[in-house]
């Protein structure tokens, strides 16, 4: 089924989705419990991209990034005020090509990027340098790590999800959800995940030499 030209947009300022990930939220604005219900009435995709700055109050008047990510709504909980609990799934990545403000929230003209190639996958070497860099980010919390030794969990999941969920700047995570092919954005996340592995090593020296100097 081909994916719509038109979709709501849900501009948020600290949230980067990725295809096939999955994103829970808390809708509480009318504007957003309206979107809700209208794309519960059709394709259920909501276009999730990343806020330059502060949303003003019709939001028109925010920049976005050039990439966003679609999620698909698989599931919904309405609270008995008016307010919903939703979990996306990510779908596919777009580029937002015009903004229509005819509704309480925004609408995006967007145009899809390609879909990933289902044989691509990483390399015994790349695979093993990206997981031994996750490790070692996430340091002594590793019992949430036990989806590395799954089996079930392709090359593209792994970067995905991981993109997704480490704790780093969500600048960072726009310029991976930026880069459509798969083994460059495995390689731009291990370059990120050694400079903070390289930030954490000299911290310690440079707070030092801050106290010498004092």
């Amino acid at each position: 089924m081909p994916l719509p030209r038109l979709i709501p947009l849900f501009p948020l300022p600290n949230v980067v989705l990725f295809p096939r990930v999955l994103l829970p939220l808390h809708i509480f604005e009318p504007r957003y419990r309206e979107m809700v219900k209208d794309v519960a009435a059709g394709d259920e995709l909501i276009g999730m991209i990343l806020l330059r700055g502060a949303e003003s109050s019709d939001g028109s008047r925010t920049d976005l990034y050039s990439v966003g990510c679609a999620g698909r709504m698989i599931r919904r909980v309405d609270l008995p005020d008016g307010r919903s609990n939703i979990l996306l799934q990510g779908v596919r990545e777009f580029v937002p090509r015009e903004q229509y403000f005819d509704r309480p929230y925004r609408v995006g003209a967007v145009d899809w990027l390609p879909a990933p190639d289902k044989e691509l996958h990483l390399d015994e070497a790349r695979k093993r340098c990206l997981v031994e860099r996750i490790r070692g980010f996430v340091g002594d919390k590793q019992e949430g790590l036990r989806i590395l030794n799954d089996p079930t969990v392709d090359d593209e999941m792994l970067v995905n999800l991981f993109a997704f969920a480490l704790d780093v700047p969500v600048a960072e995570k726009q310029s991976l959800l930026e880069i459509p092919d798969l083994l460059a954005r495995a390689e731009r996340l291990i370059e990120i995940l050694e400079f903070h592995a390289l930030e954490r090593e000299c911290s310690p020296a440079l707070e030092q030499a801050k106290f010498r100097v004092q």
